[in-house]
C-alpha cells in the first residue's frame, strides 16, 4: 500500500495541484463502508470539493450508495481491473488517503478508525489552512474501530 511520504498515483478526474484532497476508496456492498459513509460526508461538507470517493462499482451503483447511505461527495468509479485501487495497493475498504498539493501522501487510514478519521480531518484542514472538523465522537454510536 502507498504509505505516508510517498508519491500518490494519479486518479482520473482529480488534480492534486488544485489543492490537497482526501480520497476514500470503497465498495458499495461493504458494510463498513456503508457505516462510514455519513462520516465521509461530514468531511466532504467541512472541506467542500476536497473529498472524493473512489468506488469499485459502476457509476449508477455509486450514485445509489451516496443516496442510500448519506455520502454526498463526488464519486469516481474504479472498475475492473481496478487500476487506481491497484496503484494505491488497496487491500481493504474503506481506505482513506490525504494527499497534499504536491501529490504526496500525508495520511492514510485503513478500515473505519474514529481516531484515524479525526486525525485525517485535522491533516487535511492544516493543508487547506482552515479549522479542523471532528468527524466522529464517541457519542455518535459508531465503534472506535471496525475492520474493513
Amino acid at each position: 500500500m502507498i504509505a505516508v511520504g510517498e508519491a500518490a498515483p494519479l486518479v482520473p478526474g482529480v488534480t492534486f495541484e488544485e489543492g490537497p484532497v482526501a480520497l476514500v476508496f470503497y465498495k458499495v456492498t461493504c458494510p463498513v463502508c456503508q457505516m462510514a459513509a455519513p462520516k465521509v460526508d461530514v468531511m466532504g461538507q467541512a472541506y467542500p470539493g476536497r473529498v472524493v470517493g473512489v468506488g469499485q462499482d459502476p457509476p449508477g451503483e455509486l450514485e445509489r450508495f451516496g443516496r442510500d447511505f448519506g455520502m454526498g461527495v463526488r464519486a469516481i468509479p474504479d472498475l475492473p481491473p481496478y487500476d487506481v485501487s491497484t496503484a494505491y495497493g488497496i487491500e481493504s475498504v474503506p481506505t482513506l488517503f490525504v494527499i497534499d498539493a504536491a501529490g504526496t501522501v500525508a495520511d492514510v487510514v485503513v478500515s473505519w478508525d474514529r481516531a484515524g478519521y479525526n486525525r485525517a480531518s485535522a491533516v487535511l484542514a492544516e493543508l487547506l489552512g482552515v479549522e479542523p472538523v471532528t468527524v466522529s465522537e464517541s457519542s455518535d454510536g459508531l465503534p472506535p474501530f471496525r475492520p474493513g
